[in-house]
């Protein structure tokens, strides 16, 4: 099988969650700041190696705030994520561009991980939902 291929190969991708729940301060969850994330990340050029994603929702609906970094060694999901954590977070974005590759995350973020919210899976499923050989 052939796979597609993309010239723009980056070290990090950020997903912050902006769906039904996150960032919904009328239903009393913490803003989530859009356009500082935004403005920021285009300003400082991170969008070349660490690639910001406003989504919609990426669940899980019962923790507020919630980013997912993807890198090439791990996916972490972090959630509860207010205020000075989101200047945090850009931070290392720019300390991953600087150093021209997917650093660790600070321990000041990871207290804020929470288990990836997937059911384990006990045999292999291709992706129309058959099961696998």
């Amino acid at each position: 099988m052939a796979y597609l291929t993309t010239k723009r190969l980056v070290f990090a991708q950020v997903l912050v969650c902006f769906g039904c729940c996150c960032g919904q301060t009328g239903r009393g969850r913490p803003e989530v700041p859009v356009e500082f994330l935004k403005s920021e990340w285009r300003k400082r050029g991170l969008m070349k190696r660490i690639q910001l994603t406003i989504s919609g929702c990426l669940g899980p609906c019962d923790v507020p705030n919630v980013v997912l970094i993807v890198t090439g060694q791990n996916t972490l999901w972090l959630g509860n994520l207010k205020g000075s954590d989101y200047q945090e977070l850009m931070d290392w974005a720019v300390h991953c561009n600087q150093m021209s590759r997917a650093m660790e995350v600070p321990k000041s973020l990871r207290v804020h991980e929470i288990a990836a919210p997937f059911i384990p899976q006990t045999r292999d499923w291709d992706f129309n939902g058959q099961r696998g050989r």
